[in-house]
Protein backbone atom coordinates (compact mmCIF):
# COMPACT_ATOMS: atom_id res chain seq x y z
CA UNK A 1 0.00 0.00 0.00
CA UNK A 2 1.11 3.57 -0.98
CA UNK A 3 2.73 5.89 1.68
CA UNK A 4 4.41 9.21 2.02
CA UNK A 5 7.74 7.85 2.54
CA UNK A 6 9.47 5.28 0.36
CA UNK A 7 10.80 3.57 3.10
CA UNK A 8 7.24 2.92 4.92
CA UNK A 9 5.30 -0.78 4.20
CA UNK A 10 1.90 -0.52 5.04
CA UNK A 11 -0.24 -4.07 5.51
CA UNK A 12 -3.18 -4.19 6.04
CA UNK A 13 -3.67 -7.23 8.92
CA UNK A 14 -7.15 -9.28 9.39
CA UNK A 15 -5.99 -10.35 13.12
CA UNK A 16 -4.10 -8.34 16.00
CA UNK A 17 -3.02 -11.93 16.28
CA UNK A 18 -0.55 -11.65 13.56
CA UNK A 19 1.64 -8.70 14.94
CA UNK A 20 3.62 -9.88 18.13
CA UNK A 21 1.95 -8.23 21.27
CA UNK A 22 5.55 -6.81 22.22
CA UNK A 23 5.46 -4.91 18.59
CA UNK A 24 2.13 -3.60 18.98
CA UNK A 25 2.30 -2.37 22.55
CA UNK A 26 5.68 -0.75 21.78
CA UNK A 27 3.50 1.35 19.25
CA UNK A 28 0.55 2.06 21.76
CA UNK A 29 2.24 2.51 24.53
CA UNK A 30 0.90 1.47 28.66
CA UNK A 31 -1.11 4.04 29.25
CA UNK A 32 -4.35 3.70 27.72
CA UNK A 33 -5.36 -0.38 28.25
CA UNK A 34 -7.69 -0.03 25.89
CA UNK A 35 -5.41 0.51 23.27
CA UNK A 36 -3.01 -2.37 24.36
CA UNK A 37 -2.77 -5.93 22.13
CA UNK A 38 -4.33 -8.04 25.42
CA UNK A 39 -7.36 -5.82 25.18
CA UNK A 40 -7.72 -5.96 21.39
CA UNK A 41 -6.95 -9.56 20.98
CA UNK A 42 -9.33 -10.62 24.12
CA UNK A 43 -12.26 -8.60 21.69
CA UNK A 44 -11.08 -11.05 18.77
CA UNK A 45 -10.45 -14.15 20.72
CA UNK A 46 -13.90 -14.12 22.40
CA UNK A 47 -15.57 -14.04 19.12
CA UNK A 48 -17.16 -10.25 20.79
CA UNK A 49 -15.44 -8.82 17.36
CA UNK A 50 -15.77 -10.29 14.30
CA UNK A 51 -17.28 -10.61 10.89
CA UNK A 52 -20.54 -12.21 12.06
CA UNK A 53 -21.00 -9.36 14.93
CA UNK A 54 -20.35 -6.74 11.87
CA UNK A 55 -16.69 -6.15 12.54
CA UNK A 56 -14.24 -7.24 10.52
CA UNK A 57 -10.43 -6.33 11.54
CA UNK A 58 -8.77 -4.66 8.59
CA UNK A 59 -5.86 -3.02 11.33
CA UNK A 60 -2.70 -1.05 9.45
CA UNK A 61 0.51 -1.76 10.28
CA UNK A 62 3.51 0.33 8.91
CA UNK A 63 6.92 -1.13 8.56
CA UNK A 64 10.10 0.54 8.59
CA UNK A 65 13.58 0.49 6.53
CA UNK A 66 14.47 -2.35 8.72
CA UNK A 67 11.20 -4.46 8.72
CA UNK A 68 10.18 -3.53 12.15
CA UNK A 69 6.54 -2.71 12.94
CA UNK A 70 7.12 1.62 12.99
CA UNK A 71 3.20 2.92 13.53
CA UNK A 72 -0.57 0.82 13.75
CA UNK A 73 -3.83 1.80 13.78
CA UNK A 74 -6.99 -0.47 14.84
CA UNK A 75 -9.85 -0.73 12.12
CA UNK A 76 -12.44 -2.54 11.27
CA UNK A 77 -14.80 -2.72 8.48
CA UNK A 78 -18.08 -2.24 10.04
CA UNK A 79 -21.46 -3.66 8.66
CA UNK A 80 -23.98 -1.26 11.07
CA UNK A 81 -23.02 1.44 13.38
CA UNK A 82 -23.39 -0.11 16.72
CA UNK A 83 -21.31 -0.06 19.43
CA UNK A 84 -19.57 2.99 18.63
CA UNK A 85 -20.67 6.14 20.39
CA UNK A 86 -20.45 8.37 17.91
CA UNK A 87 -23.85 8.64 15.72
CA UNK A 88 -23.87 8.62 12.63
CA UNK A 89 -27.05 7.36 12.04
CA UNK A 90 -28.82 9.69 9.98
CA UNK A 91 -25.85 10.16 7.73
CA UNK A 92 -26.58 6.63 6.82
CA UNK A 93 -30.01 6.93 6.23
CA UNK A 94 -29.76 10.03 3.93
CA UNK A 95 -26.90 8.08 2.17
CA UNK A 96 -29.49 5.57 1.27
CA UNK A 97 -32.75 7.57 0.43
CA UNK A 98 -30.10 9.32 -2.20
CA UNK A 99 -29.96 5.44 -3.26
CA UNK A 100 -26.72 4.81 -2.08
CA UNK A 101 -25.01 1.83 0.33
CA UNK A 102 -23.62 3.49 3.62
CA UNK A 103 -22.46 -0.24 4.60
CA UNK A 104 -19.86 -1.14 4.96
CA UNK A 105 -17.79 1.43 6.16
CA UNK A 106 -14.43 2.11 7.85
CA UNK A 107 -13.71 2.75 11.87
CA UNK A 108 -10.56 2.90 13.34
CA UNK A 109 -12.01 2.99 17.06
CA UNK A 110 -11.96 0.34 20.21
CA UNK A 111 -14.80 -1.42 19.66
CA UNK A 112 -17.93 -0.65 21.97
CA UNK A 113 -15.66 1.79 24.02
CA UNK A 114 -16.06 5.38 24.14
CA UNK A 115 -12.30 6.45 25.23
CA UNK A 116 -10.25 8.85 24.35
CA UNK A 117 -6.75 7.82 23.11
CA UNK A 118 -4.56 7.78 19.82
CA UNK A 119 -5.79 6.10 17.23
CA UNK A 120 -2.45 6.57 15.19
CA UNK A 121 -0.20 4.57 17.01
CA UNK A 122 3.37 5.56 16.52
CA UNK A 123 6.38 4.16 18.25
CA UNK A 124 7.94 7.09 20.53
CA UNK A 125 11.33 7.13 19.28
CA UNK A 126 10.26 8.03 15.62
CA UNK A 127 8.96 10.66 13.78
CA UNK A 128 4.90 11.12 14.71
CA UNK A 129 4.24 13.46 11.95
CA UNK A 130 5.42 11.41 9.36
CA UNK A 131 3.97 7.87 10.22
CA UNK A 132 1.07 9.66 11.23
CA UNK A 133 0.53 10.89 7.99
CA UNK A 134 1.43 6.93 6.09
CA UNK A 135 -1.18 5.69 8.52
CA UNK A 136 -3.63 8.23 7.25
CA UNK A 137 -2.93 8.05 3.73
CA UNK A 138 -3.42 3.80 4.01
CA UNK A 139 -6.70 4.52 5.40
CA UNK A 140 -7.79 6.87 3.01
CA UNK A 141 -6.55 4.67 -0.03
CA UNK A 142 -7.99 1.82 1.65
CA UNK A 143 -11.40 3.44 1.26
CA UNK A 144 -10.47 3.64 -2.41
CA UNK A 145 -9.34 -0.26 -2.98
CA UNK A 146 -12.73 -1.40 -1.00
CA UNK A 147 -14.81 1.45 -2.37
CA UNK A 148 -16.69 2.09 0.70
CA UNK A 149 -19.02 5.29 1.31
CA UNK A 150 -16.72 6.80 4.71
CA UNK A 151 -13.95 6.06 7.01
CA UNK A 152 -14.66 7.40 10.79
CA UNK A 153 -11.58 7.83 13.56
CA UNK A 154 -13.49 8.02 17.21
CA UNK A 155 -12.34 9.58 20.26
CA UNK A 156 -8.79 10.19 19.16
CA UNK A 157 -6.89 12.80 21.06
CA UNK A 158 -6.96 16.76 20.22
CA UNK A 159 -3.60 16.95 18.57
CA UNK A 160 -4.23 14.05 16.10
CA UNK A 161 -8.34 15.63 16.07
CA UNK A 162 -6.12 19.09 15.31
CA UNK A 163 -3.95 17.88 12.54
CA UNK A 164 -6.19 15.90 10.75
CA UNK A 165 -7.36 18.30 8.74
CA UNK A 166 -4.04 18.29 6.92
CA UNK A 167 -4.98 14.74 5.96
CA UNK A 168 -8.41 15.96 4.34
CA UNK A 169 -10.85 14.92 7.45
CA UNK A 170 -13.90 16.54 8.59
CA UNK A 171 -13.56 17.01 12.20
CA UNK A 172 -16.70 16.47 14.52
CA UNK A 173 -16.72 17.29 18.61
CA UNK A 174 -18.99 15.46 20.81
CA UNK A 175 -18.60 15.57 24.99
CA UNK A 176 -18.31 13.34 27.87
CA UNK A 177 -18.30 13.97 31.91
CA UNK A 178 -15.15 13.42 33.82
CA UNK A 179 -14.00 13.75 37.44
CA UNK A 180 -10.85 15.30 37.95
CA UNK A 181 -8.80 14.94 40.92
CA UNK A 182 -7.60 18.07 42.36
CA UNK A 183 -5.07 16.62 44.82
CA UNK A 184 -7.88 14.96 47.23
CA UNK A 185 -6.86 13.19 50.47
CA UNK A 186 -10.09 11.54 50.71
CA UNK A 187 -13.65 11.43 49.69
CA UNK A 188 -14.48 14.13 52.58
CA UNK A 189 -11.88 16.25 50.51
CA UNK A 190 -13.88 15.82 47.45
CA UNK A 191 -17.12 16.89 49.11
CA UNK A 192 -15.68 19.80 50.68
CA UNK A 193 -15.05 21.54 46.96
CA UNK A 194 -19.00 21.28 46.21
CA UNK A 195 -21.51 23.80 47.10
CA UNK A 196 -24.00 22.76 50.19
CA UNK A 197 -26.59 21.41 48.14
CA UNK A 198 -25.04 19.14 46.26
CA UNK A 199 -22.50 17.66 48.98
CA UNK A 200 -25.85 16.58 51.29
CA UNK A 201 -27.17 15.45 48.01
CA UNK A 202 -24.53 13.35 47.61
CA UNK A 203 -24.15 12.10 51.47
CA UNK A 204 -27.63 10.85 51.31
CA UNK A 205 -27.51 9.15 48.84
CA UNK A 206 -24.25 7.09 49.87
CA UNK A 207 -25.67 6.81 53.26
CA UNK A 208 -29.29 5.29 51.44
CA UNK A 209 -27.08 2.33 49.74
CA UNK A 210 -25.60 1.80 52.81
CA UNK A 211 -29.01 1.85 54.78
CA UNK A 212 -30.53 -0.65 52.54
CA UNK A 213 -27.97 -3.26 53.42
CA UNK A 214 -25.64 -3.20 50.52
CA UNK A 215 -21.85 -3.73 50.62
CA UNK A 216 -19.79 -2.50 48.16
CA UNK A 217 -16.51 -4.27 47.00
CA UNK A 218 -13.62 -3.36 44.79
CA UNK A 219 -11.44 -5.98 43.04
CA UNK A 220 -8.47 -6.32 41.48
CA UNK A 221 -6.03 -8.46 40.58
CA UNK A 222 -5.25 -11.51 42.30
CA UNK A 223 -8.80 -10.88 44.59
CA UNK A 224 -11.14 -11.58 41.04
CA UNK A 225 -12.23 -15.02 40.71
CA UNK A 226 -14.48 -16.74 37.83
CA UNK A 227 -17.39 -16.71 40.32
CA UNK A 228 -16.75 -12.65 39.97
CA UNK A 229 -17.24 -12.63 36.26
CA UNK A 230 -19.76 -15.45 36.30
CA UNK A 231 -21.80 -12.63 38.28
CA UNK A 232 -20.81 -9.55 36.69
CA UNK A 233 -21.96 -11.09 32.80
CA UNK A 234 -25.36 -11.91 34.68
CA UNK A 235 -25.53 -8.00 35.30
CA UNK A 236 -24.05 -7.08 32.38
CA UNK A 237 -26.34 -9.58 30.01
CA UNK A 238 -29.31 -8.04 32.48
CA UNK A 239 -28.78 -4.43 31.06
CA UNK A 240 -28.33 -4.80 27.94
CA UNK A 241 -31.35 -7.13 27.24
CA UNK A 242 -33.82 -4.30 28.75
CA UNK A 243 -31.86 -1.13 27.39
CA UNK A 244 -30.67 -2.49 23.65
CA UNK A 245 -30.78 -5.82 23.35
CA UNK A 246 -27.11 -6.43 21.97
CA UNK A 247 -24.78 -8.33 23.90
CA UNK A 248 -21.61 -6.96 22.68
CA UNK A 249 -19.00 -8.61 24.57
CA UNK A 250 -19.38 -12.52 24.80
CA UNK A 251 -18.66 -14.31 28.28
CA UNK A 252 -15.37 -15.70 26.89
CA UNK A 253 -13.77 -12.09 26.66
CA UNK A 254 -14.20 -11.62 30.42
CA UNK A 255 -12.28 -14.78 31.04
CA UNK A 256 -9.79 -13.33 28.27
CA UNK A 257 -9.48 -10.12 30.59
CA UNK A 258 -9.39 -11.85 33.63
CA UNK A 259 -6.32 -14.00 32.37
CA UNK A 260 -4.21 -11.03 30.58
CA UNK A 261 -4.89 -7.95 32.19
CA UNK A 262 -6.70 -8.29 36.41
CA UNK A 263 -4.16 -5.80 37.56
CA UNK A 264 -5.61 -3.11 35.07
CA UNK A 265 -9.36 -4.18 36.01
CA UNK A 266 -10.72 -2.38 39.09
CA UNK A 267 -14.35 -4.29 39.43
CA UNK A 268 -16.69 -2.95 41.29
CA UNK A 269 -19.00 -5.47 43.23
CA UNK A 270 -22.33 -5.06 45.47
CA UNK A 271 -22.88 -7.52 47.73
CA UNK A 272 -26.79 -8.06 49.58
CA UNK A 273 -27.46 -10.69 52.49
CA UNK A 274 -23.94 -12.91 50.80
CA UNK A 275 -25.36 -12.56 47.50
CA UNK A 276 -24.25 -10.19 44.52
CA UNK A 277 -26.86 -7.69 43.35
CA UNK A 278 -24.61 -5.46 41.26
CA UNK A 279 -21.47 -4.72 39.47
CA UNK A 280 -19.27 -1.98 37.19
CA UNK A 281 -16.08 -2.78 35.32
CA UNK A 282 -13.56 -0.16 35.36
CA UNK A 283 -9.92 -0.29 33.64
CA UNK A 284 -7.11 1.41 35.39
CA UNK A 285 -4.66 3.63 32.92
CA UNK A 286 -1.87 5.28 34.23
CA UNK A 287 -3.26 8.56 34.95
CA UNK A 288 -6.89 7.79 34.40
CA UNK A 289 -10.04 5.41 35.64
CA UNK A 290 -11.99 4.21 32.82
CA UNK A 291 -15.30 3.45 33.88
CA UNK A 292 -16.95 1.11 31.37
CA UNK A 293 -19.64 -1.38 31.67
CA UNK A 294 -22.43 -1.67 34.56
CA UNK A 295 -25.26 -3.96 35.49
CA UNK A 296 -27.61 -5.02 38.21
CA UNK A 297 -29.85 -7.70 39.40
CA UNK A 298 -32.19 -6.00 41.25
CA UNK A 299 -33.86 -2.77 42.06
CA UNK A 300 -31.85 -0.90 45.00
CA UNK A 301 -32.49 3.28 45.58
CA UNK A 302 -28.84 4.65 44.23
CA UNK A 303 -27.13 2.01 43.91
CA UNK A 304 -26.17 2.62 40.35
CA UNK A 305 -24.53 6.06 41.44
CA UNK A 306 -22.70 4.59 44.15
CA UNK A 307 -21.26 1.79 42.21
CA UNK A 308 -20.29 4.06 39.24
CA UNK A 309 -19.43 6.99 40.29
CA UNK A 310 -18.83 7.12 43.71
CA UNK A 311 -16.93 4.19 44.20
CA UNK A 312 -14.62 4.89 41.10
CA UNK A 313 -13.85 8.30 43.12
CA UNK A 314 -12.87 6.74 46.21
CA UNK A 315 -10.59 4.42 44.08
CA UNK A 316 -9.10 7.34 42.02
CA UNK A 317 -8.59 9.44 45.46
CA UNK A 318 -6.88 5.96 47.11
CA UNK A 319 -4.62 5.35 43.95
CA UNK A 320 -3.91 8.78 43.65
CA UNK A 321 -4.89 8.66 39.97
CA UNK A 322 -5.72 12.13 37.76
CA UNK A 323 -8.87 11.54 36.42
CA UNK A 324 -12.39 9.19 36.16
CA UNK A 325 -13.46 8.98 32.53
CA UNK A 326 -17.31 7.33 33.30
CA UNK A 327 -18.31 6.75 30.19
CA UNK A 328 -20.89 8.53 27.04
CA UNK A 329 -23.72 10.64 27.90
CA UNK A 330 -25.27 11.70 31.35
CA UNK A 331 -25.77 15.12 32.43
CA UNK A 332 -26.70 13.98 35.75
CA UNK A 333 -23.03 13.19 36.46
CA UNK A 334 -22.81 17.38 36.92
CA UNK A 335 -24.35 16.88 39.72
CA UNK A 336 -21.83 13.97 41.02
CA UNK A 337 -19.07 16.16 40.25
CA UNK A 338 -18.22 15.32 37.07
CA UNK A 339 -17.66 18.35 34.39
CA UNK A 340 -18.33 18.05 30.94
CA UNK A 341 -15.03 17.79 28.19
CA UNK A 342 -14.59 18.18 24.25
CA UNK A 343 -14.31 14.46 22.71
CA UNK A 344 -13.08 13.86 19.32
CA UNK A 345 -14.03 12.21 15.90
CA UNK A 346 -12.73 12.79 12.47
CA UNK A 347 -14.37 11.40 9.43
CA UNK A 348 -13.32 11.84 5.31
CA UNK A 349 -16.01 11.20 3.04
CA UNK A 350 -15.20 10.65 -0.67
CA UNK A 351 -18.63 11.82 -2.50
CA UNK A 352 -18.26 15.42 -2.75
CA UNK A 353 -21.97 16.39 -2.43
CA UNK A 354 -22.29 14.38 0.44
CA UNK A 355 -19.07 15.71 2.30
CA UNK A 356 -20.23 18.84 1.80
CA UNK A 357 -23.60 18.33 3.90
CA UNK A 358 -22.08 16.49 6.11
CA UNK A 359 -19.44 19.26 6.97
CA UNK A 360 -21.85 21.99 7.02
CA UNK A 361 -23.53 19.81 9.68
CA UNK A 362 -20.50 19.41 11.44
CA UNK A 363 -19.95 22.84 11.59
CA UNK A 364 -23.18 23.82 12.97
CA UNK A 365 -22.50 20.63 15.15
CA UNK A 366 -19.36 21.84 16.87
CA UNK A 367 -20.37 25.17 17.45
CA UNK A 368 -23.72 23.95 19.65
CA UNK A 369 -21.27 21.17 21.49
CA UNK A 370 -18.93 24.27 22.49
CA UNK A 371 -22.14 26.80 23.67
CA UNK A 372 -23.62 23.23 25.82
CA UNK A 373 -20.36 23.02 27.67
CA UNK A 374 -19.97 26.21 28.79
CA UNK A 375 -23.76 26.29 29.83
CA UNK A 376 -23.21 22.94 31.36
CA UNK A 377 -19.88 23.98 33.13
CA UNK A 378 -22.24 27.09 34.72
CA UNK A 379 -24.25 24.47 36.57
CA UNK A 380 -20.98 22.59 38.15
CA UNK A 381 -21.21 22.23 41.84
CA UNK A 382 -17.77 23.33 42.72
CA UNK A 383 -17.32 26.63 44.83
CA UNK A 384 -20.87 27.68 44.70
CA UNK A 385 -23.34 28.58 47.08
CA UNK A 386 -26.77 26.71 47.23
Amino acid sequence: MPSPDAEIEVRVVERIAEISRSAWDACAGKANPFLSHDFLDALEQSLSVSAEEGWLPRHLAAYDADGRLAAAAPLYLKGHSQGEYVFDHGWAQAWERAGGSYYPKLLSAVPFTPVTGERFLVRPDLDRPTYEAALAEAMIALVRQSKVSTLHVNFLTRGEWERAADYGFLQRAGQQYHWVNAGYKSFQDFLDALSSRKRKNIRKEREAVAAQGVTMHVLTGSDLTAAHWDAFYGFYRNTTDRKWGWDYLKRPFFSYLHERMSDRVALVMAEHEGRWVAGALNLIGDDTLYGRNWGCAANFKHLHFETCYYKAIDFAIERGVARVEAGAQGQHKIQRGYLPVETYSIHYIPDPNFRRAVDDFLKRERRAVGEEIAFLEDLSPFRRSG
